[in-house]
């Protein structure tokens, strides 16, 4: 299988003030280890155990998206200007589609996370 390439979208490159350097720097570091640990998943020989890997990355960065998108609400409450956490926000979206866009790994992702739903024992469209 391939590597994942990720990336920053320009968009959210384009969203930040001009005096983000930090921020700019910050996330290209991030990418570069998500991309990094992502990449190592892929090398083991199980493609179950990889794809198991990559969908609990998936969930992090699920998990971190709700975060940050709960920070854009409380700092608009409090008056601040919400731009960091919503290209944060963003930018873990961004990663996330990334990861589904590449090769055959979003139906194996799928399947995946169908199978972690069975395993909890909660059936989709079943009523009591």
């Amino acid at each position: 299988m391939d590597e994942i390439e990720l990336y920053i979208p320009e968009g959210i490159i384009e969203s930040l003030p001009p005096d983000s350097d930090d921020t700019k720097q910050d996330m290209g570091k991030a990418i570069q280890g998500w991309e990094r640990e992502l990449n190592a998943a892929l090398t083991v020989e199980d493609d179950e155990e990889a794809v198991s890997t990559v969908v609990d990355h998936i969930q992090h960065f699920e998990t971190r998206w709700e975060e940050y998108d709960g920070y854009v609400v409380e700092l608009r409450a409090w008056g601040q200007s919400p731009i960091y956490a919503m290209a944060w926000r963003d930018l873990h979206a961004a990663v996330i589609q990334q990861i589904y866009d590449h090769e055959d790994l979003a139906d194996r992702i799928d399947r995946e996370r169908h199978a972690r739903i069975f395993q909890d024992g909660i059936r989709p469209g079943g009523g009591s």
